[in-house]
């Protein structure tokens, strides 16, 4: 096919890219996720076309998150200036994202703490394209410890995309929505989990059955590797040990018991679903490890083939989520 007649058939979201600036990475993020928990979005999306979905990712999620008025800080820019030497303010190097890849060198001239697009359409996306080690992954993380409800704006998304205000998207599968990231330690964890667990039953939106009805589910991307690639003196530390999925599973259900008492596992129809993702993030130590995790309702999951958000577009567009 020629380049004249792929550039005719280009979908909407291609057609983005002369709207839509390429994301940079934040190279500060994974230290900062080292420090404090943050919200955001993991997005599984068709391998070797991240660049098409991140625009398109940012177009699906401006005008929610432009709806959600986050007291106006979004509109804070961090520039580079010729007195920090090519350097962000913060000290975060940033880097732009390969044609469809994982991978991409430092460009030392340009910086911005989080993604920004560069039109009047799309202004103000204040979001952090974090670097993975895994390509069909995109993950976007709020810079600000005070950001927008991630389960509503995916709640919205679905509610769009069911009324027909929202195109299906062509290469998003799936968007689940982090509430809370942290380190995989059993205390950080449990501690995680309790927090948005009594968030959900303290919510009076949810309707809960008595008992409660819960499941789990963890999905360890990259978890052969990562296991390789922790050093061998950390073999019975309890990072190791929580790659291990029962293990996993124990810790989230007593979390969850230890809030809701009159709780039980149903894998078939749960009420609240914990999801646990492994973050394959690039620049982190081997013998750390972060995770996202979110306490979801009903219509937001499927339960089929196993526990996971729900995709945005049934058929094969879904099937590698």
């Amino acid at each position: 096919m020629t380049e004249e007649k792929e550039e005719e058939e280009l979908k909407p979201w291609e057609q983005h890219s002369r709207v839509i600036s390429i994301p940079r990475f934040d190279y500060n993020s994974p230290s900062s996720l080292l420090q404090r928990s943050h919200s955001g979005f993991l997005l599984t999306c068709t391998i070797k076309r991240e660049k098409s979905a991140t625009k398109e990712a940012i177009s699906i999620l401006h005008k929610r998150l432009e709806s959600s008025n986050t007291a106006g800080d979004s509109k804070r820019r961090k520039v580079c200036t010729d007195d920090t030497g090519g350097k962000c303010a913060d000290g975060a190097e940033i880097n732009s994202i390969e044609e469809d890849s994982a991978g991409g060198g430092l460009q030392k001239n340009e910086c911005h703490s989080s993604v920004k697009t560069a039109t009047n359409a799309e202004t103000d996306f204040d979001m952090s394209l974090v670097k993975l080690t895994r390509n069909g992954l995109l993950l976007l993380t709020f810079p600000r410890e005070h950001s927008p409800n991630t389960i509503n704006i995916v709640s919205n998304i679905f509610q769009s995309l069911g009324s027909g205000s929202l195109k299906s998207p062509v290469w998003c599968h799936r968007i689940f929505p982090i509430q809370a990231t942290c380190v995989l330690k059993e205390k950080e964890l449990q501690a995680t989990v309790s927090k948005l667990v009594l968030q959900f039953v303290n919510d009076e939106q949810n309707k809960l059955s008595r008992p409660v009805k819960f499941a789990v589910g963890y999905n360890r991307r990259g978890f052969e590797e990562k296991q390789n690639k922790i050093p061998k003196d950390t073999k019975d530390s309890d990072v190791l040990a929580l790659l291990d999925r029962n293990k996993c599973f124990t810790i989230v259900a007593a979390a969850v018991k230890e809030v809701v008492s009159d709780s039980t596992v149903d894998l078939k129809s749960p009420e609240l679903s914990v999801l646990v993702e492994l973050l394959p993030i690039s620049g982190l130590p081997s013998e750390l490890l972060v995770v996202g995790v979110s306490v979801l309702p009903q219509k937001l999951v499927t339960t089929k083939p196993r526990l996971s958000i729900r995709a945005l577009v049934s058929g094969t567009n879904a099937k590698n989520g």
